[in-house]
């Protein structure tokens, strides 16, 4: 009979398999280091200069960020981008957790229905722009066309400032099939003795989706959210490809600014400086969210 014998001391890191490990994960590092933490550490720095990607960039201090606050165009977009994350956040809540919920019976149609939910979110957003041009076209678009059938007459939606960010909304709602397909995932993991108990106890449909349903999903609405509440904040390609930020500034999104100031007007500096304060609004609006979720989350134990 043999027996094992077991080391009492402190065990020694082998060198060999130390430069092993730093050589494995040495691409994830190199890529980490050249694409993600050498351009934060830039911009940055970029931010408190004056930098006009052509000249040597010259330190200004925190003139770039007293420039933001005199910025009417700034001012604008932020209004702009509050507004549609405020509509858009809680109005793509409320319908893709109704979608997830009436397609929640495995049926052939529930299930025809929730690949067409999803199709959407497959479409690259050049394709999403160009399709939704031609329907909010006012004189052959698809929308219009069927508003006049009903007697009404359908408005400019890209060209009018008063429908142009209602047009960006509606087209918003349209893709929220991956937080439906979320919800979906959490919908079947729920436990079917809750819905039997709630049942004998003679809750009806709504009361055991309210009461039940909603309890057990919170952590995937409050991942929806947050990812929903970033995104909105982000906003981009859609109103930059339909509208140009037009018509009057009326979509003009906080991302557009930077993105103008960068490579239309030459200001990197002032650019990085207003990215920067991008970034401190969604931490500081991600960190309520999660702090604000604390007593309305449900989270099942081990």
């Amino acid at each position: 009979m043999t027996t094992e014998r077991r080391s009492t001391g402190p065990r020694r890191h082998n060198p060999d398999s130390l430069t092993t490990g730093v050589l494995w994960i040495s691409p994830w590092i190199l890529g980490f280091v050249c694409f993600l933490a050498v351009p934060i550490g830039l911009s940055v720095y970029y931010s408190f200069t004056d930098y006009s990607l052509l000249d040597p960039p010259e330190f200004v201090g925190w003139d770039n960020f007293r420039a933001l606050m005199h910025d009417a165009l700034f001012w604008r977009a932020i209004r702009n981008t509050a507004f549609y994350a405020a509509v858009t956040v809680p109005g793509g809540l409320v319908l893709s957790l109704a979608l997830a919920l009436l397609l929640t019976p495995r049926t052939r149609t529930a299930r025809f229905a929730r690949a067409a939910v999803f199709l959407p979110t497959l479409v690259p957003p050049v394709a999403i722009a160009m399709g939704w041009m031609w329907l909010f076209n006012p004189r052959q678009g698809l929308i219009n066309a069927v508003l006049r059938s009903l007697g009404f007459d359908g408005p400019d939606w890209l060209g009018d400032a008063r429908w142009a960010m209602w047009a960006m909304v509606l087209m918003t709602m349209w893709g929220v099939g991956g937080a439906v397909v979320i919800y979906l995932a959490a919908i079947q993991d729920v436990p079917r003795s809750l819905y039997e108990a709630a049942e004998l106890d003679g809750a009806s449909r709504a009361r055991r989706a309210w009461h039940v349903t909603l309890p057990m999903i919170s952590p995937a609405i409050l991942f929806n959210v947050v990812v929903g509440l970033i995104g909105s904040l982000q906003m981009f390609a859609l109103p930059q490809i339909m509208t140009r930020g037009g018509p009057d500034f009326a979509t003009y999104m906080y991302t557009q600014h930077v993105y103008a100031n960068a490579f239309i007007f030459g200001r990197m500096g002032y650019a990085s400086a207003a990215a920067w304060i991008q970034i401190l609004i969604i931490a500081g609006l991600t960190v309520t969210v999660l702090g604000a979720s604390r007593r309305l989350v449900f989270s099942r134990g081990a």
